[in-house]
């Protein structure tokens, strides 16, 4: 199971929120580059990079950030966050992105989002299935919708999509656990799917059992900065 850390930007600061509200926003470190040094010196080789600002603005604004950690750290980046246009799409990848996740652009403007996946692949394009409720959950989690989480998946799994990242909000930030069973109900379906969980990672436990379970990634975010696992742990975690 490949290890993802996260790094969220506001105004060009590494931060955290819980259940995606910007009212409890953290600071962890006032320089991202440093803190995605850390993990590439620990030999981690995966970024999860989210532009909070972007997902808010409903375009890219950190991309500055994104370039920087592309071209002075060895990580492979999946970006989110603002990505809602060709001309997004194109600075992101043009930034460095290795990946870009679409979320609320997949519930919004479906027709556009399937045209990234035919012209740049499934291995390129992440398809975002944030959800509250098991319904999905659009524009930083501030507007929820009545689309059931599996019905959305599958109907993109049809249009070629192979990468989901998908958080359950009632638990990202809460360091409470993985929602576990909204995964397994997911794989059920969609047994071939490369499931990248995101969300409630509170333990090492956590991550071994997403790994049993069958998840491609898992996404570890406040549970590195408030040092509830170790870096040295994580890399233990990504040997077979």
């Amino acid at each position: 199971m490949r290890i993802i850390p996260a790094i969220d930007i506001i105004e060009g600061k590494c931060v955290r929120l819980s259940k995606g509200n910007y009212n409890t926003k953290k600071i962890y470190n006032e320089d991202p580059l440093e803190v995605a040094k850390s993990f590439e010196d620990a030999g981690l080789q995966y970024l999860h990079l989210v532009d909070l600002d972007g997902a808010k603005a409903k375009h890219i604004v950190n991309w500055k950030v994104l370039e920087k950690l592309a071209t002075k750290t060895s990580l492979k980046i999946d970006f989110g966050g603002g990505v809602k246009s060709d001309q997004d799409l194109r600075i992101a990848f043009e930034s460095g992105a290795n990946q870009i996740t679409g979320g609320s652009i997949a519930v919004k403007e479906p027709i556009l989002f399937t045209s990234w996946i035919t012209a740049y692949g499934a291995d390129k394009i992440i398809l975002g299935a944030d959800a509250l409720d098991g319904k999905i959950a659009v524009s930083g989690w501030q507007e929820g919708t009545d689309q059931d989480i599996e019905a959305f998946i599958s109907e993109y799994v049809d249009k070629g999509i192979s990468y989901v990242i998908s958080t359950d909000i009632a638990k990202d930030g809460m360091l409470e656990g993985p929602s576990f069973e909204l995964y397994d109900s997911i794989l059920k379906e969609l047994p071939d799917l490369k499931l990248i969980a995101s969300g409630g990672v509170s333990n090492i436990d956590d991550l071994v059992k997403l790994k049993e379970n069958g998840l491609e990634g898992a996404i570890v975010g406040k549970a590195i900065y408030e040092n509830r696992i170790t870096l040295k742990e994580l890399q233990k975690i990504t040997s077979p």
